[in-house]
Order: C-alpha cells, then sequence, then structure tokens
C-alpha cells in the first residue's frame, strides 16, 4: 500500500480557523471533504519549509512557520493508501489568500468545525481543536 507523508496548517484569524473543500478525487471517499491546507513533503524540505511552500504555491499565502508550532500528527489508512499527516498551529494576521487548489472554503470557529463533512484523516485535528479551543 501507497504511503504519504503530508503537512497541514491550521490557519487561524481572530479566533477563527481556516477549512478549505476538496474538489472531485478520484478518491471518491475524500472528493468534496473540508481539510486543512497542506501538502506532500518533498526531498530534501523539512515539514515546515513543505508546509511554507505548500502554502504559497495553493493560497499566495506567505507564512513563516517554526517547529514549535507543531499541533499533533495523525496516522490514518485510506481504502488506497496510508496518511501520515503533521500539523501546525498558523496565526495569521489577515484572511486574504488566494484560493487555488479548493472549491470552497469557510472560516469557523472550534465549536462550530464539526458542522462540516470532513476527510476522515483530519478529524482528529478538529477533535483536538474543539477539545483545546485554542483560539
Amino acid at each position: 500500500m501507497k504511503c504519504l507523508e503530508v503537512v497541514a496548517a491550521i490557519i487561524i484569524f481572530d479566533g477563527q480557523i481556516l477549512c478549505m473543500q476538496r474538489g472531485q478525487s478520484v478518491q471518491e471517499y475524500i472528493s468534496y471533504k473540508f481539510e486543512f491546507p497542506g501538502g506532500k513533503i518533498e526531498a530534501g524540505e523539512t515539514k515546515t519549509e513543505a508546509l511554507m511552500r505548500e502554502l504559497w504555491e495553493e493560497m499566495n499565502l506567505q507564512v513563516k512557520i517554526e517547529v514549535e508550532d507543531f499541533f499533533m500528527t495523525v496516522n490514518h489508512t485510506y481504502p488506497d493508501f496510508e496518511l501520515t499527516m503533521h500539523s501546525y498551529l498558523c496565526p495569521v494576521t489577515s484572511k486574504q489568500f488566494s484560493c487555488k487548489e479548493h472549491i470552497n472554503y469557510k472560516w469557523l470557529y472550534p465549536k462550530q468545525l464539526k458542522s462540516l463533512d470532513w476527510a476522515a484523516a483530519d478529524y482528529p485535528i478538529v477533535e483536538k481543536l474543539m477539545v483545546m479551543q485554542l483560539c
């Protein structure tokens, strides 16, 4: 089974968290699901470098992410692949970004996160955010 290692950003502005909706996918089980933005770690990149690159490429969002911004790692097995996702807290000073890779987005307070249909791998992050009320 294919194994992927990815990074994800928990983008926070004024107490709200950015939730991004995927488009149609070959894997129906992740089509149109909400997720935290991010992507694959490329050879030679650190996790934080990969996340900063992904946010720039996908959203024109330039942020500084440090190792100490780490939130949690999720290991999840989908029908076609295994995923290890490292998430980082990413406070921003503006809601301005470009939505290049997703079909929709929402800014929600932690208590509202469960109202969305999340990708299974992202759900443990949602649960922890709701319990911790970080924002």
